[in-house]
């Protein structure tokens, strides 16, 4: 069979793809999920301001990050904000973040009337370099805001040293990685506080939602103040409440099955090129990423030119949910609007060139992984044609 007939090419040019059902939907069918709906329904707590579900989680999301506080907010982006506040950070105030990050951070700062300090990242990992913290630092550094990102950790043992060093503190934001592992310690455990998010596309979702969690009681009293209004302003469900719980009783199997397909995938492009899964930094003690995204670093001269988004594009088309990554923070932004340290050309780099494998496809078996390489493989084959339709593509809707 030649590779020019429909069986063998890409879907993107009329083939079959390699998963005709495409990715799977998330959520998936979740029968504890279910039965908790249904308690609720039959508690009628899905209606109510002060149920047994809020107090339920926030008692089991102590008790799984061994920590004192737990306030429950409407998203990981509400989270941050208030962890801010609840820091004092405010007007004149620096804080430091990686230039490729989630943009709500840097609009938070903002927000409080902060300035943004951007550092470079990692080359091997695109998360914040630790090392590049200690030339960010002047009088005016308040706090660090670190997070990470698309399978990478960033080492919080060199982050919280540097921290403790200069007085500053430190809000870590483990909203991609729940239950992970970052030198010895659960994601989120490092800093003055933790932050994790429960938005529709994350591995504990319940469509929105968010949480700051700490072991300092003046911090939760400075987010709480500012927060309630007569009532709660950003307030999480009990309807929320109740679905996640069972899927944080249920977070550690589904990251150990996430992170085994993680692995077997990495195994599998190495003997590829042109896209290469982030590389972790080694550390002396144990880390475990999570996986809300599976990241890559995309080079096009493997696939002949081949645009990142048309690679993307054409990967979508096999079934295989990839997509473009962040936009970095430098490039998106006014410079007036924040400072920076160095050129920031990891950051830079990454801005053109990550890509983010979404995670419902790490929960699948080895087949899966294997499908992954065969649709990167097909298109590679193929890519000088991908490349000429996506070009006529783009320049019709240019006209247009």
């Amino acid at each position: 069979m030649s590779a020019s007939q429909p069986s063998t090419q890409p879907a993107i040019l009329g083939g079959c793809p390699v998963r005709p059902k495409g990715s799977p939907d998330w959520p998936l069918e979740n029968l504890a999920v279910s039965e908790a709906l249904q308690r609720c329904l039959a508690d009628r707590s899905w209606g109510k301001y002060h149920g047994p579900n809020c107090k339920q989680f926030a008692e089991r999301l102590a008790e799984y990050h061994d920590c004192e506080h737990i306030v429950l907010c409407s998203s990981g982006t509400a989270a941050i904000e208030l962890a801010l506040r609840g820091l004092k950070v405010g007007e004149g105030d620096e804080v430091i973040l990686a230039a490729y990050d989630f943009k709500g951070n840097f609009q938070n700062v903002l927000t409080v009337g902060a300035t943004p300090v951007l550092i470079d990242v990692d080359p091997d990992n695109w998360n914040m370099d630790a090392n590049q913290l200690s030339d960010a630092i002047t009088d005016r550094t308040k706090a660090i805001v670190v997070s990470h990102l698309h399978g990478g950790v960033v080492p919080m043992a060199e982050v919280i040293e540097v921290a403790q060093l200069h007085g500053l503190s430190v809000i870590e934001d483990a909203c991609q990685i729940p239950g992970a592992t970052v030198d010895g310690q659960k994601a989120g455990t490092w800093g003055d506080v933790g932050i994790l998010s429960f938005g529709g596309s994350k591995l504990l979702t319940a469509g929105r939602g968010g949480t700051l969690f700490t072991n300092n009681a003046e911090i939760v009293q400075r987010a709480r103040l500012f927060s309630h209004r007569g009532n709660e302003s950003y307030p999480l469900s009990e309807l929320q409440a109740a679905v996640l719980i069972p899927q944080l009783e249920q977070l550690d199997d589904a990251n150990r099955h996430r992170s085994d397909n993680a692995t077997r995938l990495c195994e599998l492009l190495e003997v590829s090129n042109g896209v290469v899964p982030f590389r972790n930094p080694q550390t002396k003690r144990i880390t475990k990423p999570g996986y809300f995204k599976f990241g890559c670093q995309y080079d096009a001269r493997a696939f002949h030119g081949l645009s990142r988004v048309s690679f993307s594009e054409a990967m979508r088309a096999e079934g295989i949910a990839l997509a473009p990554g962040f936009r970095s923070l430098h490039v998106i932004h006014s410079r007036q609007r924040f400072h920076k340290t160095g050129d920031l050309s990891n950051a830079t780099d990454a801005d053109q060139r990550v890509l983010t494998l979404h995670h419902p496809i790490l929960l699948g078996d080895e087949s899966d992984m294997h499908q992954f390489v065969e649709a990167l493989d097909k298109i590679r084959r193929h890519a000088t044609m991908i490349r000429r339709l996506t070009g006529i593509r783009s320049r019709r809707r240019s006209e247009t």
